[in-house]
C-alpha cells in the first residue's frame, strides 16, 4: 500500500513538475517559491494589523509572529528529520531542477506549512481577505514540486498542518480580544451607571 501511495505521489510530482512545464511557469515560480520575495509583503501586512487593525489586528499582529516561528521552528527542525524523507531533486531521475536543491528532508514542505497557517489564521480573523490568502498559499504551495524540491504530498500534508496551527492560534487570539472587549464593556457599564446616578 506504502509503495502504491508513494507511486501515486511520484507520478503527480513528474505531472506537475514536466507536463505542466512551461516557459511562463519556468519564470514566474521560481520568483514565487524564494520566500525573500514574500518578506517585504509580510512586513506590510504586520504593519496593517498593528496600524488599522484595532485591538485584534495588534493581537493579531503578536500571534502571527509567534505562529510563523512555531510552524517554521516544527517543520524545518522536527518533522523534517522525524520522517527523514529525502527530497526529489536528490533520489529521481530527470526532474526539472529550477531552484537549488539542498541536502535537507522533504516532509513536510516548511513553505506550506507556513503560509497556509498564515492563510487561515487571517482568514478566521479577517475573512475578507481569505481568498489572496489562500490563493498565495496555493501559489506558493504549487511552486513547490514544479521546481523539483518537493512530492506533492509534501505541501498537501504541510498545508494541513500549518492550517491545524493556524486554526488554534486564530482561536487563542480571538479568544483573548473577546476577553478584553468583555473587561471593556464591564468597565463602560460601570461608568455610565457613575454617571447616571
Amino acid at each position: 500500500m506504502t509503495d502504491f501511495l508513494y507511486q501515486i505521489d511520484v507520478n503527480l510530482f513528474y505531472f506537475i513538475n514536466h507536463t505542466l512545464s512551461n516557459p511562463l511557469f519556468d519564470k514566474l515560480l521560481p520568483f514565487i517559491t524564494d520566500v525573500k520575495n514574500w518578506y517585504i509583503a509580510y512586513i506590510i501586512l504586520f504593519f496593517i494589523c498593528v496600524i488599522k487593525g484595532e485591538r485584534i489586528g495588534r493581537i493579531a499582529a503578536i500571534g502571527m509572529i509567534l505562529l510563523i516561528i512555531t510552524t517554521d521552528q516544527l517543520s524545518s527542525f522536527f518533522l523534517k528529520n522525524l520522517f527523514a524523507r529525502i527530497r526529489p531533486c536528490n533520489i529521481l531521475q530527470n526532474v526539472n531542477i529550477l531552484v537549488t536543491c539542498t541536502n535537507s528532508y522533504s516532509f513536510p514542505s516548511s513553505h506550506a506549512v507556513n503560509n497556509f497557517g498564515a492563510a487561515i489564521f487571517f482568514t478566521m480573523i479577517f475573512p475578507k481577505i481569505k481568498w489572496p490568502l489562500f490563493i498565495v498559499a496555493f501559489l506558493i504551495a504549487f511552486s513547490r514540486p514544479y521546481v523539483g524540491v518537493h512530492y506533492p504530498s509534501d505541501v498537501f500534508g504541510g498545508g494541513l498542518i500549518g492550517m491545524g496551527f493556524g486554526y488554534v492560534y486564530a482561536l487563542i487570539v480571538l479568544k483573548i480580544d473577546n476577553h478584553f472587549k468583555e473587561k471593556t464593556t464591564k468597565i463602560t457599564e460601570k461608568y455610565e451607571r457613575v454617571e447616571f446616578k
